[in-house]
């Protein structure tokens, strides 16, 4: 095991925590978006209308993404088993 493939390893890593965590922080993103618009133009400053709109839409977009995510998830772990007497030997 050298240096590239740790590297190589760690970069994959990262990549997929940032394609599975991606669209919901978009997701949250973009409501606390058009809640905070919303805020400005209404003059409504309650903390938990920032809130509440923010977590109900990330629990719906995990509800539907998650096979998605799942099956992201799981072609990782089975490229590390798959690897894994690289790691080992």
């Amino acid at each position: 095991m050298n240096e590239d493939f740790v590297v190589k390893v760690a970069e994959q890593g990262i990549y997929t925590v940032l394609i599975v965590c991606g669209p919901l922080l978009l997701i949250a993103l973009g409501i606390g978006l058009a809640v905070s618009i919303f805020q400005a133009t209404t003059q409504i400053q309650e903390q938990t209308l920032a809130f509440v709109p923010k977590i109900v839409a990330v629990l719906l977009g995990l509800v539907f993404l998650a096979p998605w995510m799942l099956s992201h998830l799981l072609s990782y772990t089975s490229e590390i088993f798959n690897n894994l007497n690289r790691f080992v030997g």
